[in-house]
């Protein structure tokens, strides 16, 4: 394609943008808030999935160690569970490490066990693989001179099983919100195209081959997408930069549940919503225009 063709093209998509206003603005107002749905949406799911893999990461096994060890036994038992298949990384805790923290959480009452302290030397256990957990526990019961292991047997598990459940139930409507976005925006395109069939036949029947004609189309739908994206851009930046600033300060206090930070979230939340206009603007125009190219 020639450079001056090509700038035919281009100069013909603004003028057809300009020539029919109310078809335009109606398109981009479909585009706007279709992908400002699904920008919001995306957002959502994104913090969620990191709440996820928050609560994932944030299992860990307790490993009580016998009363009778010694410490070479306890030294060579942590480097055992070191070394045990799936676990990523072990914290030793010793007994009077445990009765202050249990002082903590319970008062002045326990400093009676100071003289004579019950409790059991622990190691704090992290797999690898969070789902994983149950398994690399029972490997490390076998060990020589383990009391026992806990990590909410039970309660993990299904907290493993809801989450997974929630991650497919974010995939699923995310990937309906896309098609339903494709669909009306296509839709709305298509229409903004059949109120000049009448055109496309008169330079079908002129000899205008069919990209000649098609190319003004798509790049029209191109423009139709970016404007259509714009906004959408600009209020989930603005909202989220808001929210975040509002409740992360809280939210960091309970050291659990967190937002993404804005960057580079926000730029590929934004990428996406661009990219998607874009897409869906040349695909509904390409595919709307095919139809009157028979003549």
């Amino acid at each position: 394609m020639k450079f001056r063709t090509f700038g035919r093209h281009v100069k013909e998509s603004f003028r057809s943008i300009a020539r029919n206003g109310w078809m335009t603005f109606a398109s981009v107002s479909a585009v706007t808030v279709t992908l400002l749905l699904v920008g919001v949406f995306v957002v959502i799911m994104m913090n969620l999935n990191k709440l996820a893999d928050d609560l994932e990461n944030d299992v860990e096994m307790k490993v009580f160690v016998e009363l009778t060890a010694e410490d070479q036994q306890i030294t060579e038992l942590e480097q055992q569970i070191a070394d045990t298949l799936g676990v990523q990384e072990v914290v030793y805790s010793t007994k009077e490490d445990e009765l202050v923290k249990l002082a903590q959480d319970f008062g002045n009452d326990l400093q009676l066990f100071e003289q004579d302290n019950p409790l059991h030397d622990v190691f704090y256990v992290k797999a690898a693989t969070p789902t994983e957990t149950a398994a690399v526990a029972t490997r490390i019961e076998r060990l020589d001179q383990v009391s026992r292991v806990e990590f909410g047997k039970g309660k993990i598990e299904r907290l493993f099983a809801v989450l997974d459940v929630s991650r497919n139930v974010g995939l699923v409507l995310i990937l309906g919100l896309l098609f339903t976005a494709m669909f009306l925006i296509s839709n709305t395109i298509r229409i903004t195209i059949v109120a000049r069939r009448r055109d496309i036949e008169i330079m079908k029947l002129v000899g205008a081959t069919n990209w000649f004609i098609r190319i003004p189309f798509v790049f029209e739908g191109m423009w139709l997408g970016i404007m259509g994206a714009l906004l959408p851009m600009t209020l989930v930046t603005t909202a989220y930069y808001a929210i975040y600033n509002e409740l992360q300060p809280r939210l960091a206090q309970s050291e659990l549940i967190t937002l993404l930070p804005p960057m580079p979230f926000l730029l590929q939340v934004n990428g996406l919503i661009l990219v998607m206009g874009i897409m869906i603007g040349i695909w509904g125009s390409f595919m709307s225009v095919r139809k009157f190219l028979k003549v």
